[in-house]
């Protein structure tokens, strides 16, 4: 098992990036908070999961030890894979998702898309007391600049967040719309960095489908 990774950035995107050690340039698959947080060109250090499939491999990367453990749990549930775990983790903490738990908070999980009542409900009952208690305090993400991407057309507003939504599985009319009201928003300009304006946008979509 591949348990961590150094090396040098070599590109970032909002939803992996490519570090390069040994000559090789391996793409990890990690949450917005993580991303946010590596510079091309510069090192990194990951805490990493490796999925193995019958037709893929798929490295999964995470700044902080404690989030890749959580993600590990979380795959543990009935019915939550790779790709649920980890938009799971882009919604919420970790501590978020073991208050979630603890608390019983089917709405908190129902911001996560691809998550309705029913599932939110039996992966509160598989996860009861795997998490454990919060521990605290999450480190904040960076505000400097974050993933790196090209200038976004005017006729759509930031494409790529909207890409990145579709991967989490919302559909390209809701994720246009989330990132158009939220880019719209005041507190959140075009100055923002867009791993804040993915979270903003998710924490939009988890809203507007509970109204």
């Amino acid at each position: 098992m591949i348990a961590s990774l150094r090396g040098t950035v070599l590109d970032i995107s909002l939803t992996s990036a490519v570090i390069e050690t040994g000559g090789v340039g391996i793409s990890v698959q990690a949450t917005p908070t993580t991303l946010s947080r590596l510079r091309v060109g510069q090192e990194a250090f990951l805490h990493t999961e490796l999925i193995v499939r019958e037709d893929s491999l798929t490295l999964f990367g995470f700044a902080e030890a404690d989030e890749r453990d959580v993600f590990t749990t979380l795959m543990s549930a009935k019915g939550v894979g790779a790709k649920l775990a980890l938009a799971m983790l882009a919604v919420h903490t970790p501590d978020a998702l073991r208050r979630a738990v603890a608390q019983e908070d089917v709405a908190a999980l129902k911001r996560v898309p691809g998550l309705g009542p029913k599932g939110a409900q039996r992966i509160l009952i598989d996860l009861a007391g795997r998490l454990g208690p919060a521990l605290g305090s999450q480190p904040a993400p960076s505000s400097a600049a974050g993933p790196q991407a090209q200038a976004p057309a005017r006729d759509e507003p930031h494409p790529d967040v909207v890409a990145a939504l579709t991967q989490l599985g919302w559909n390209e009319s809701s994720a246009r719309q989330a990132v158009t009201a939220v880019a719209a928003d005041s507190a959140v300009d075009d100055a923002a960095d867009t791993a804040a304006l993915l979270r903003a946008s998710l924490r939009w979509l988890g809203s507007a489908r509970r109204g």
